[in-house]
């Protein structure tokens, strides 16, 4: 069974209970001394791309109240990472360009470096960490980012610390997976009260000491990023060697865009969340997803919000450990609806993704999955499709073409429709390994949210994980959850949908 691990100590300050940077959040990569006498600390910005409500900002603000020194702030872009493409990379420079704004005015030095040829950041970290007391990173668990990181902490001669700032409990509090959503919720009930108060400072850079700036010994050979030119259309971006056949979405990156998306959401659809997020006619989404994956926002800042709004204190509920969806929050209908998506499906990626090596692998499915699905991997399909024709929106059912169209438009699709989506990739492959590569292909092609825990757990769904054994037994699914377009269709209104994404 997998245990809460607790030994948190909360400081009250005001309504809510503020606290220093959790140890549970804080996990050194190497057994590097910290260094006194150099002349910055260097918080290496990787995933918790935001200024504030930062964990991971929090502690290098820490260190560098407690040594005296100034901090820089790297946030850097590369040109080679997976599915790297125009619609990602302005969305990352987009929200370089509100955190510089952000720590304008502040004593911190904001560093924003973008890759224009394959490895010209080669060497950078390790300059800034040659005179760093400390380095500080993001602790995210799946992508490239844990190999980076581990890479790096090998070649730097300093401590390299990675902070958890994923989501309101930390990825340590449990010491091993759950199998399902029931039990993961349970577990959170059991210790929410030794965490939810755990908040990360709002601007924490204000009080800090000040420093030179960058040296020319670094900048001139590492350019500090022309923002504003490499987001103008047919400019500089174009030249990067990424993909460019996966063009910007209608939405826009960066804190401030994730800000007025919340506001957008707790005014106008937080109230009807839970009877509308599912009605693809309907705008009844947050729309937060693009903005938590690039860490244009963090969840504590949402939760904050929103409980601010419901008049919630931590002294109103002592949860009972039912692993019940609702109910017990004593909050609205919406609100509880929306908790339970942010807090138990979302940090339930991050859960699998920290115990496990190989949260895409379809090794990684249950067995009881893995072996029905084998079962019935000959069975006949009346449709099969290629990853092109997947790509293209070329199915004979006109709602999957929607979704996809809306994937491949926009870098996402709605709520519901993404599990219709995944169940009919698995109907309409040859055999199930092949729709698993196919679904995280397009959704890591084209999603905003692609790449990310979130994401990957609602695709490992689609095949078995977080679920049980379902009756009766289908041909090609065997127990694995089914779904249908008809069924959608006859629960819900699509035609709006489809009209928009004909």
């Amino acid at each position: 069974s997998v245990r809460c691990v607790s030994e948190t100590v909360l400081i009250p300050r005001g309504g809510l209970l503020m606290a220093s940077v959790p140890a549970k959040r804080i996990r050194s990569i190497n057994d590097r001394p910290l260094r006194s006498d150099r002349k910055w600390v260097v918080y290496w910005m990787v995933a918790s791309r935001r200024t504030g409500w930062n964990f991971a900002l929090d502690r290098a603000a820490e260190h560098s109240r407690n040594l005296g020194l100034p901090l820089i702030i790297l946030e850097a872009l590369r040109c080679d990472y997976p599915w790297a493409s125009e619609r990602l990379h302005r969305f990352v420079i987009q929200g370089m360009v509100d955190n510089r704004k952000a720590i304008e005015g502040t004593p911190a030095v904001y560093f924003p470096f973008v890759e224009e040829s394959r490895g010209q950041g080669k060497g950078l970290l390790q300059a800034l960490a040659a005179q760093a007391a400390v380095v500080v990173t993001d602790d995210y668990p799946t992508f490239f980012l844990p190999q980076m990181i581990d890479a790096a902490g090998s070649r730097i001669d300093v401590r390299l610390e990675a902070v958890d700032a994923n989501g309101l409990m930390p990825m340590s509090a449990f010491d091993g997976e759950f199998a399902t959503a029931y039990s993961f919720r349970r577990a959170i009930q059991k210790c929410l009260g030794e965490h939810i108060g755990e908040l990360p400072l709002q601007e924490p850079c204000l009080d800090l000491p000040a420093g030179d700036g960058l040296p020319p010994a670094i900048t001139d050979t590492w350019p500090v990023a022309d923002l504003e030119l490499l987001l103008r259309p047919h400019d500089v971006l174009a030249e990067i060697p990424i993909d460019h056949s996966v063009p910007v979405a209608p939405v826009d990156g960066g804190a401030q865009a994730a800000g007025r998306a919340m506001e957008e959401f707790l005014n106008h659809r937080l109230e009807h969340y839970g009877d509308r997020r599912n009605r693809p006619d309907e705008k009844g989404s947050s729309g937060l997803s693009p903005y938590l994956h690039f860490g244009h926002i963090s969840s504590q800042e949402v939760f904050v919000e929103m409980m601010r709004r419901e008049g919630w204190s931590p002294d109103d509920v002592v949860p009972p450990a039912n692993g019940r969806r609702a109910g017990w929050w004593g909050v609205s209908q919406g609100a509880e609806a929306f908790l339970d998506q942010i807090i138990t499906w979302r940090e339930l990626g991050f859960n699998v993704c920290r115990f496990r090596k190989d949260p895409d692998s379809w090794e990684s499915l249950p067995d009881w999955a893995r072996q029905t699905l084998e079962k019935h991997a000959r069975d006949p399909r009346d449709s099969e499709y290629t990853l092109d024709e997947f790509a293209a929106s070329a199915t004979h059912d006109e709602l999957w073409n929607a979704a996809q169209t809306q994937l491949r438009r926009e870098g996402t699709i709605h709520n519901y429709l993404r599990m219709l989506w995944g169940k009919k990739i698995l109907e309409w492959t040859a055999h199930p390994r092949e729709s698993l590569e196919i679904m995280l292909e397009l959704n890591n092609r084209y999603a905003l949210d692609g790449r990310d825990p979130n994401s990957s757990t609602g695709i490992m769904w689609v095949l078995g994980r977080h679920d049980r054994p379902w009756g009766p037994e289908r041909p090609i699914f065997g127990k694995v959850r089914y779904m249908s377009s008809a069924n959608t269709r006859r629960k819900m209104s699509v035609t709006e949908y489809i009209r928009r994404y004909s």
